[in-house]
C-alpha cells in the first residue's frame, strides 16, 4: 500500500511537471529566429535597450557579435545592464551607452549629434522604447504633447528622420519599429490625437478597457513604417514594424498592483512570453536576411502578419503631414 507521506509528495510534484509541460507546448507555436549569421562590423542602434525586450534583443546582436548603441532615457542603467551583458559574453560586440529621452525634442537633437560625431553609418535602427501610463495621470512630453503619442511616435519620428543619412550610407540597412497587434484597437481623431476628451473621461473614473493612449500610438507606429517604407523605397533601406507578442516586462509597471500578480498568474503562466521569447521577432526583423528586400510589413512570430485593422493611405498621409507640423512648430497643434 503506497503511504501517504509519497502521495503528498508525488501529487504536487506531478501537477507542478504537468503544468510545465503545458507551458512547454504553448510556447511552441512562439516562434524562434534561428539565424546566427555573424554581424561583425554592423552598428546597430536600439532605443530603450537596458531592459526588457530592448535588452534581450541587445543580447542577441552581441552574441552574433554586432556593434550596439544602447539609447536610454538612464545612463547609469544602460550602463549596468552593459555590465551585465558584459558578465554573460565578455568576448561578444561592442557596447555603447549613451543618453537620449524620447519625451524632449532637445534630448533627441543632442542625441543625434554625438551619433553623427562619432559614427559613420547605422546599419539597423531599432525603435525599440515605449512608455504607458495610466490616461488619468495626464502624463506629458517635455513639449507638452500626450505622452504616448508624444514618446511612442513623435519621439521616434523626429529621431529616424535625423537619422536617415546614416541609414543610407549602411545601405542596405534597416529600420524596425516595435509596435503591438494592440494596434488594431487604435482609433485616430485628428481633432484630438492628444486625447483631451479621453483622458477627461479617465479622470472621472471612466474610460475603456484598453489604454487609448497606447493603442493608438501603437497604430502611429504601423502607419509611420509603412509610411517610411513607401519613401525610401528606392534606398535600400528596409522599413518594418513588428509585434513582440503578450510578454512580461516593466512596460505596464504603472498599471500593477499586488493583487494583480495573483488575478493574472494562469495567465501569466500559460500566455505570456519572457522579455527574451518576445525579442525573437525583433531580432528576426533585424538581422535575418530573408526578408532583405522585404519592406512596410508587419510582422509576428517571425512572420508575415495581417493586421485587422483598415489601413488607409489617406490617413497615413495626413497622419505624417501632421507629424511633421508638430516636430516643426515644437508643441501641440491647437484643435
Amino acid at each position: 500500500m503506497v503511504s501517504s507521506y509519497v502521495i503528498y509528495t508525488a501529487v504536487p510534484i506531478s501537477v507542478v511537471v504537468a503544468l510545465g509541460l503545458i507551458r512547454k507546448w504553448r510556447s511552441r507555436s512562439w516562434a524562434k529566429c534561428v539565424s546566427n549569421t555573424c554581424l561583425r562590423g554592423k552598428t546597430f542602434l536600439i532605443t530603450g535597450a537596458n531592459s526588457g525586450i530592448g535588452l534581450e534583443t541587445a543580447k542577441a546582436l552581441v552574441k552574433r557579435k554586432a556593434r550596439v548603441i544602447f539609447a536610454c532615457r538612464d545612463i547609469d542603467k544602460a550602463k549596468q545592464a552593459i555590465a551585465e551583458i558584459r558578465k554573460e559574453q565578455p568576448i561578444g560586440g561592442e557596447l555603447i551607452p549613451m543618453q537620449l529621452d524620447l519625451a524632449s525634442f532637445e534630448s533627441i537633437e543632442k542625441f543625434v549629434e554625438v551619433v553623427k560625431a562619432g559614427f559613420y553609418k547605422i546599419d539597423v535602427l531599432i525603435n525599440n522604447a515605449g512608455v504607458t501610463v495610466p490616461l488619468k495621470q495626464d502624463q506629458k512630453t517635455k513639449e507638452g504633447f500626450e505622452i504616448h503619442i508624444g514618446t511612442n511616435h513623435l519621439g521616434h519620428f523626429y529621431l529616424t528622420n535625423l537619422l536617415i543619412d546614416l541609414l543610407k550610407k549602411a545601405s542596405p540597412s534597416r529600420v524596425v519599429i516595435v509596435s503591438s497587434t494592440l494596434h488594431e484597437k487604435g482609433k485616430l481623431d485628428f481633432g484630438d490625437l492628444n486625447l483631451r476628451a479621453e483622458i477627461e473621461e479617465a479622470k472621472r473614473g471612466k474610460g475603456g478597457r484598453h489604454n487609448a493612449g497606447y493603442c493608438n500610438s501603437k497604430l502611429m507606429n504601423v502607419y509611420f513604417a509603412r509610411g517610411l517604407a513607401a519613401k525610401l523605397m528606392s534606398e535600400g533601406v528596409d522599413v518594418n514594424a513588428c509585434c513582440p507578442g503578450f510578454c512580461y516586462t516593466n512596460l505596464f509597471r504603472n498599471f500593477v498592483r499586488w493583487y494583480h500578480y495573483i488575478l493574472m498568474a494562469p495567465v501569466a503562466f500559460f500566455f505570456m512570453r519572457s522579455a527574451k521569447q518576445g525579442a525573437e521577432t525583433v531580432v528576426f526583423c533585424a538581422s535575418d536576411y530573408s526578408i532583405e528586400g522585404h519592406t512596410g510589413k508587419f510582422y509576428r512570430d517571425c512572420a508575415e502578419y495581417t493586421s485587422k485593422y483598415p489601413f488607409n493611405k489617406e490617413e497615413e498621409t495626413k497622419l505624417w503631414e501632421i507629424s511633421e507640423e508638430m516636430v516643426e512648430a515644437r508643441k501641440p497643434l491647437k484643435n
